[in-house]
């Protein structure tokens, strides 16, 4: 089966490609039991959910051994498409509703997604160290890195140095500098042609 994202990711393996294929099934089958994504665009998955969270794969590509952390990743988003991704880096999916949890869990395990760990807390509540840290449409950026800045690992090893990736919408210019942080703003319109990409924006923060 083809999936949106062979469209930008010609080099996918068959097993990748069979991984996002099954996704927006597995997706619609529990979000039927518990709202993970928003109902009114589940028909659009694959490219308002899985795309936008493989946005990310388009700005850095993570070097194999690489912690990451999804804080507030809800049903797995962006975390769950960027295992898919880079099967040789480690992510942490955190959430603080458990429900939500259980659903990447499933759907981890439908998907044979072995380089994901899950964990119910608050970002607060959180332990470890963490090359970088990735949101989707969280909070404010000022919020979130106050809230995540206690994970941030200096060990950097990537093309970029270690640092927060999040996944925004909108004008940023006043929440960013309300942050008091100097970062990237890159429109996913650069990377993706889909009209639904044409206010989406990928910010790196470096810690």
């Amino acid at each position: 089966m083809t999936t949106i994202a062979e469209k930008y990711f010609p080099s996918l393996t068959p097993r990748q490609l069979h991984q996002f294929s099954i996704l927006p099934d597995l997706y619609r089958g529990w979000n039927d039991k518990i709202n993970v994504v928003s109902r009114k665009d589940i028909d659009n998955f694959g490219i308002n959910h899985l795309l936008h969270s493989l946005a990310i794969a388009r700005f850095i590509t993570f070097r194999p051994g690489t912690e990451i952390i999804d804080v507030g990743t809800g049903g797995g988003l962006p975390g769950i498409p960027l295992a898919i991704m880079f099967p040789e880096v480690r992510f942490t999916l955190v959430d603080s509703i458990a429900k939500k949890i259980k659903v990447v869990e499933a759907i981890a395990a439908a998907a044979e997604i072995t380089n994901i760990k899950t964990i119910t807390a608050r970002a607060e509540n959180l332990r470890g160290k963490y090359q970088f840290i990735t949101g989707r449409a969280v909070t404010e950026t000022d919020q979130f890195i106050r809230l995540t800045r206690h994970l941030a690992s200096p060990d950097s090893s990537n093309e970029k140095k270690n640092g927060w990736i999040l996944l925004k919408g909108g004008d940023l210019d006043e929440e960013l500098a309300s942050s008091g942080k100097k970062g990237e703003v890159i429109p996913v319109s650069t990377w993706f042609d889909e009209p639904f990409f044409g206010t989406k924006k990928v910010v790196y923060i470096p810690f």
